[in-house]
């Protein structure tokens, strides 16, 4: 399971089999999903670089992205 960042503003890579896969982008916003009976559920609005509108990510389809390797 992947960890759920903490802020806007962190560059991820999509990892999900879809379209968008190996995309990068910033992550705009954050949304959590807190269920009492199981572990809290992360999504996050990314602006990649290649769309004109920003994409809603469930947490285990992105991956962050070293600061280094954008």
């Amino acid at each position: 399971m992947n960890t759920p960042f903490n802020a806007s503003g962190e560059w991820v890579q999509i990892t999900s089999y879809s379209p968008f896969r190996g995309l990068r982008g910033v992550i705009r916003r954050v949304q959590v999903v807190d269920d009492d009976e199981e572990e809290p559920l992360s999504f996050y609005l990314v602006s990649l670089d290649t769309q004109k509108e920003p994409v809603w990510f469930e947490n285990s389809e992105v991956e962050a992205l070293d600061v280094l390797s954008k």
